[in-house]
């Protein structure tokens, strides 16, 4: 394969980190063979459970009750790819995301602004709370356009549904009214699974109150056609509401999630380890749907997922979280994704902000390179990591690959030129115009990485003039001097000839090596430890470097 020339730095960095030279454009790999992709498994199994059909329909939802964190992302890609491994298939597929907005306010967030006026909803829809940061007409708005806007940047645009309107306009008043029909069937379903049955005067519908707004009534009766009898529990008033035109009646969860399966046809739906245990709600749900004359939808449970060098229990309610936008400050959309593609969704998994983030960015490259050819790998291996790049792409999968540059020491050169990105990009042999902008994404990821997450010992700034200098004794300063002649000549050096000399340096100002290294770091960056120093010596360059070297002669 006809490879690139590469310039001169980088070459030297990818020999000294068995890296590979970045090939011009090169065409993708033809993936016809059949996928072992969790993905693809599970879009075979749809399309032979569900049968031949015009439109498969693929479904996800949440409750907008706090901040939409990272553990219910993993249910939202997880979908995505299966709707993406659908339609690689050529299969027509709706992909829907439900707001359940007519949910019940339970708790306060900690993280929310005036608590004490959020705390007087309480016991209401949602949708009738009130966002008071003031950016939106209610509190589930803001928290559902913080999703909506961010979703496409990872490669994901379903289409809405909002369950508080859906219910207002009573289009489930069939849905309600079969349940009201069925009650005894839908009370042995639910029982079965209790410790304690329900009440002989249950009903599967509930109501918030016209009087109060609060869900805090009590089914009175039912008139086996459209009318509903309430009382309201705190004020003590009744009405009687008729499903076809009320706003105030919905169905339990239970009962709910089963209803609209049937309403809108879904076919495929996972569910988080919690709904799927026994007795979970799937596991009546699954049951109940058949009420609705439907069946059950191709389903699998997705295990949480924890953090890792970042504090915080994931908890919309509490408000402790780590949401999308968090995982995006360290990870490209790309890398984000690649995360959970590659990951089995019943298998746990950590998200990382510590030194993992390191290797994640080199398993992501690696993948890439075979994908790309530039990196062998068995047959297996190369259908296997192929694949997971493909789904890792946002939207099309690129012609070209991405500049290879190591994620440290792209944090290296961001810190030698002090965060600036374009500097830094300007200073990369051979960035070509379609890799520009991916290398722009990674560079404001390790700026923020370096800058917010990294350990202390990675963090370092070049001192200048101002800087106060170093205490030296005369061994030491012999020392610096004759790194200062070096680093004058450092053209005629490449990395591992620079490091000859520093060790050659130590023995004949008869400095133990460790300590010179000990005072070149003081000098350079005011720490005892840095990154490898020949190499970083070589990629700071002779006009950074010479002058902080001046300051000791």
């Amino acid at each position: 394969m006809e490879r690139k020339r590469v310039g001169n730095r980088q070459k030297l960095y990818l020999q000294s980190c068995h890296h590979y030279t970045v090939p011009a454009i090169i065409a993708p790999m033809n993936n016809q063979s059949i996928s072992l992709h969790w993905a693809d498994i599970y879009a075979d199994k749809i399309i032979r459970e569900k049968g031949p059909k015009d439109l498969y329909t693929c479904a996800s939802g949440i409750t907008p009750s706090g901040t939409v964190h990272i553990g219910n992302f993993r249910e939202i890609i997880s979908v995505e790819l299966i709707v993406r491994a659908l339609r690689d298939k050529g299969q027509k597929v709706r992909f829907i995301y439900s707001w359940d907005d007519y949910d019940v306010f339970r708790k306060v967030p900690k993280n929310m602004p005036n608590p004490e006026l959020l705390a007087t909803f309480l016991r209401k829809p949602i949708t009738l709370v009130p966002d008071t940061t003031g950016a939106y007409s209610n509190y589930a708005e803001a928290n559902e356009k913080a999703v909506e806007h961010l979703l496409p940047v990872v490669g994901i645009e379903p289409e809405y549904l909002y369950q508080a309107k859906r219910y207002r306009a009573s289009d489930y008043a069939q849905g309600m009214r079969t349940a009201l029909e069925h009650k005894d069937e839908i009370k042995a379903l639910l029982d079965k699974y209790r410790t304690s049955p329900l009440p002989d005067d249950w009903f599967p519908i509930s109501v918030f109150s016209n009087f109060t707004g609060k869900d805090t009534t009590t089914i009175l009766s039912w008139d086996g056609e459209w009318g509903v009898t309430y009382r309201d529990d705190e004020t003590g008033e009744t009405e009687t509401i008729d499903l076809r035109t009320t706003s105030a009646a919905k169905l339990p969860w239970r009962i709910d999630w089963p209803m609209r399966w049937a309403y809108e046809g879904v076919d495929f739906e996972p569910a988080g380890k919690d709904h799927h245990s026994e007795g979970g709600s799937f596991d009546t749900s699954k049951h109940i749907v058949e009420v609705f004359g439907a069946q059950p939808p191709v389903s699998f449970q997705y295990d949480f997922i924890s953090i890792k060098g970042r504090g915080g229990k994931i908890s919309s309610s509490s408000g402790e979280v780590v949401s999308l936008p968090d995982v995006l400050e360290v990870y490209t959309p790309e890398v984000t994704r690649y995360l959970f593609v590659g990951t089995r969704p019943n298998t746990e998994f950590a998200i990382s902000f510590d030194l993992d983030v390191l290797k994640i960015y080199e398993d992501y490259d690696t993948s890439e390179r075979i994908y790309f050819g530039v990196q062998e790998a068995n047959e297996k291996r190369k259908a296997k990591e192929s694949r997971i790049y493909e789904l890792s792409q946002v939207k099309d999968i690129p012609t070209e690959i991405s500049y290879q540059i190591p994620f440290r020491h792209l944090c290296n050169l961001l810190q030698i030129n002090s965060g600036d990105i374009e500097a830094v990009i300007a200073s990369l042999p051979d960035v070509t115009p379609g890799q520009t902008e991916r290398l722009r994404q990674r560079c404001v990821c390790a700026w923020r990485w370096i800058s917010t997450f990294s350990p202390e010992e990675f963090r370092w700034v070049l001192l200048g003039e101002n800087d106060p200098l170093m205490e030296l004794d005369d061994t030491a300063k012999k020392a610096i001097a004759e790194l200062h002649e070096a680093v004058t000549r450092l053209d005629d050096f490449d990395e591992k000839q620079l490091s000859e000399e520093i060790y050659a340096i130590a023995n004949r100002c008869e400095i133990a090596a460790p300590e010179l290294f000990k005072v070149a770091y003081g000098v350079l960056i005011g720490k005892e430890r840095g990154p490898k120093l020949a190499g970083f010596i070589k990629t700071c360059g002779q006009k950074k470097v010479q002058p902080i070297l001046e300051r000791y002669l």
